[in-house]
């Protein structure tokens, strides 16, 4: 599929005063979410209010997706997908800012396929409560980003990256039409955004792996290697949980029962997927909540979901050789998997790191330096191999 067109299409965004009227319609929500302030809190998440550095840049984000995601309702893509669905770039012009929507009828159509309305969407990203921050252990610059229901996932990209991803989207989405069950995190949207004809800033959307995250109790972030993969746990009784990591998730056991064979066949068949793409560094996030007595056993809150694509539903074989499974009937269920005990949230997550000239580089290094001990930047293939192996051995 052909790169985004290099001269974008600019129209006059609908005003930020609409999307404040959106906001104002959801202040009676707004009691709701200063009631969950302390939680939010606990779990390491701050408001973005107007004293943050980061508040106006936000704000912007939110106006423009409303506005952007107001395109999308107003003229949905009709018919089959086309190449230019891959290709568009949007470019609404805002009162102090630019926002892009790049691919934006491929997206829409993604979002729809998942059965996320846009009036949802548009309710959760934009104006309508302030984005929320959490401090990653990330070694990136990214800033990250959740919306105020803590459903939708945002994060700051280099240009490269995008531009990596929006190659990679047909393929993508043909994917997760072939595996609808798939770990791979959903993505909804990328963006750009331009302040007073400043440089351009790149985020994406996606699906929250970790949501609704009010139980969880432990996360990590797993790459099946050793080197720099420790975080030293906060002290008891501070506020943040943190993401972990694979050192620290020794001794621990991921118990799927039954589901454990599709767990392993979907690792499988999306590392294998990502290795096709020349992608490495990814990660598989991992989290732990525990299940109350009365949904353990509990086969009847367990439904048959089919993700529509546009090819619609397939039969029975077709369903085996994708590789489906029972999925709860709970939010989120594509990222959730029920054991005997415990619930756990899975998702493959940073897709976009191709192993070129610099990651070839880090592997030299870290070969040299490392002195036989597992670290993250290693071939495609081997990469692969070794994530499905790390799943292998701490399920059961």
């Amino acid at each position: 599929m052909p790169a985004p067109s290099p001269g974008p299409r600019e129209v006059l965004a609908s005003s930020p005063e609409a999307g404040s009227r959106a906001a104002a319609a959801g202040s009676s929500c707004r009691g709701l979410l200063w009631h969950l302030q302390d939680k939010r809190l606990r779990l390491g998440l701050f408001d973005i209010d107007p004293g943050h550095k980061l508040h106006q840049m936000t704000c912007m984000m939110q106006a423009g997706l409303w506005a952007a995601t107001q395109v999308s309702m107003d003229h949905p893509p009709t018919g089959p997908p086309t190449e230019e669905d891959f290709s568009q770039v949007l470019t609404q012009v805002h009162e102090g800012f630019e926002l892009g929507t790049l691919a934006g009828p491929a997206f829409a159509r993604l979002r729809r396929s998942l059965g996320l309305a846009d009036e949802d969407y548009q309710a959760a990203l934009g104006p309508g409560g302030p984005y929320l921050q959490f401090l990653s252990t990330s070694k990136s610059k990214a800033s990250f980003f959740l919306s105020h229901d803590q459903r939708f996932f945002l994060k700051t990209q280099r240009r490269r990256e995008v531009q990596v991803l929006l190659a990679h989207l047909p393929r993508y989405v043909q994917h997760l039409q072939r595996h609808p069950h798939s770990l791979l995190a959903r993505l909804l949207g990328v963006h750009s955004l331009r302040v007073a004809q400043g440089k351009k800033k790149y985020f994406i959307i996606m699906q929250s792996v970790f949501f609704p995250a009010g139980r969880i109790s432990e996360r990590y972030d797993i790459k099946g290697c050793e080197v720099s993969r420790w975080v030293d746990p906060a002290p008891e009784g501070n506020p943040i949980v943190q993401v972990l990591k694979d050192l620290n998730f020794e001794g621990k056991t991921i118990n799927l029962g039954p589901q454990r064979s599709w767990f392993l066949r979907q690792m499988e068949l999306d590392t294998a997927f990502l290795r096709e793409l020349n992608m490495t560094d990814y990660s598989l996030l991992v989290a732990f909540q525990q299940l109350h007595e009365d949904e353990k056993g509990l086969g009847s809150s367990l439904i048959f979901r089919t993700v529509r694509s546009v090819r619609g539903i397939q039969s029975p074989e077709e369903s085996g050789a994708q590789n489906r499974r029972l999925l709860p009937d709970a939010p989120n269920a594509l990222h959730i998997v029920d054991g005997p005990e415990q619930r756990y949230f899975l998702g493959l997550v940073d897709l976009v790191t191709v192993y070129g000239l610099r990651k070839r580089l880090e592997h030299l290094c870290g070969t040299l330096c490392c002195l036989g001990r597992t670290f993250s930047p290693v071939s495609p293939a081997c990469y692969a191999r070794r994530l499905c192996q790390w799943a292998e051995a701490h399920t059961e």
